[in-house]
């Protein structure tokens, strides 16, 4: 993707700032000449940031500004190894406001509404995006957090909460729970905004229809704001970025190389405005695309599409990638099969043994979605998988994000 004339003055201005103090990006570049990169190309030199370079700046490393102008921290929901510190300044978290409220403004979603949030609040950006995003429109908030899934239903009817923002194995939880309850029609949702992890076609199609709401998907990571920097819109061809907050590359993750635009490869991202913690060149691990072309919303801002996995998901079996995305792809053709599974890997008597758990539809013989799922893995994937159908609902739903692939072999 091409870049703008803004996009390069705010970088060229940024890498300015950032060599000329004590910062994370002085010693990163100290053996570069940065008054050179006056072009794209010269951009695309320059080295990658990693997750492991943030870590390695535990805590406040990647701070570039003085300690009286940072207003908060927030930090990677990782559960291992070091924490990653975030540091934010007012004018981040302003500008973080301003992006999430178009995300919801991409969405219909006007000061009328009544924002349902689900995601954690604390350390973690999702809960607090959702707030900050919400109050700048000037919607009003029911600031649940995560659990206590009575609670949630109890105050989303005498609330009459019409978004919803969850993970969507919480939407699901949430939706199912509703159906189960006989609650369908005390509920008056609308729309839901969903974000924080991959999920399929067929998951999508479900939530969407047992809670009777359009979905939207909603994009962003801790180390970039948080949640809010990417939507999609009513047509469900993409997510648009703000382009005039981030710059968006995609690379191949093997040789770092830009793909050419539509290829599929990994994102990364560069702040173009961010004070407190400045990112250049950073590595997110997520595969995406660039979709091409004029979106038929009329939105000017650029787009990737859904993301696809992450670099790190992928698991090899017998010569073979897998990625989540696989999978959810070839149930989404199966019929007898439901949106939810997890694929177990184990390693017996010198073998990978792979076991793939798949919730079925209700009324469907276990033998027959049995076989229908082994042939479709066999064909689509290319490997031959051991299938234990069970009832939808007895795989485990979680409040936050799910766990699909278990790589038990080391």
């Amino acid at each position: 993707m091409k870049m703008t004339e803004l996009q390069m003055r705010l970088i060229k201005e940024n890498l300015k700032v950032l060599t000329s103090k004590d910062c994370f990006y002085k010693e990163k570049f100290k053996d570069i000449d940065v008054e050179a990169i006056q072009t794209q190309e010269d951009f695309e030199k320059l080295p990658f940031t990693w997750k492991g370079d943030l870590r390695e700046a535990y805590p406040l490393g990647l701070q570039a500004v003085l300690d009286e102008e940072i207003v908060r921290i927030h930090s990677s929901s990782g559960t291992t190894g070091t924490p990653v510190i975030i540091p934010y300044t007012q004018k981040d978290v302003d500008d973080w406001a301003k992006m999430f409220a178009r995300c919801y403004e991409m969405a219909g979603i006007t000061a009328l509404d009544r924002i349902h949030i689900t995601p954690g609040y604390g350390l973690w950006t999702a809960g607090i995006g959702f707030q900050l995003g919400a109050e700048r429109l000037g919607a009003m908030t029911i600031p649940m957090g995560p659990g206590n899934t009575d609670k949630q239903l109890r105050m989303m009817q005498d609330m009459k909460s019409t978004v919803l923002c969850a993970t969507s194995s919480y939407a699901l939880l949430l939706a199912e729970e509703i159906a189960k309850r006989g609650l369908t029609d005390k509920i008056y949702l609308k729309k839901g905004v969903i974000g924080s992890e991959r999920w399929g076609d067929k998951m999508r199609k479900r939530i969407a229809a047992e809670l009777g709401v359009q979905l939207y998907d909603i994009y962003g990571l801790t180390e970039v704001y948080g949640p809010g920097i990417a939507m999609s819109c009513d047509y469900e061809c993409g997510m648009h970025y703000w382009d005039d907050y981030v710059y968006f590359e995609i690379v191949d993750p093997k040789t770092g190389k830009n793909v050419p635009d539509g290829e599929i490869g990994e994102l990364v991202i560069t702040t173009l405005r961010k004070q407190g913690a400045p990112l250049i060149r950073y590595r997110t691990h997520d595969l995406t695309r660039f979709v091409l072309g004029d979106c038929p919303c009329g939105s000017r801002f650029p787009r990737i599409d859904t993301l696809i996995g992450r670099t790190d998901d992928m698991v090899k079996v017998k010569g073979v990638n897998i990625f989540p995305s696989q999978i959810e792809e070839m149930l989404k053709d199966v019929p007898e099969a439901s949106s939810e599974y997890q694929f177990m890997l184990d390693h017996l008597n010198g073998k990978d043994v792979c076991t793939l758990f798949v919730e079925i539809n209700t009324g469907v013989e276990k033998r027959q979605a049995e076989k229908a799922v082994q042939q479709a893995f066999k064909e689509k994937i290319g490997i031959t998988v051991l299938v234990k159908p069970v009832s939808i609902g007895e795989l485990p739903r979680s409040e936050k994000k799910s766990t699909r692939i278990f790589d038990n072999r080391y």
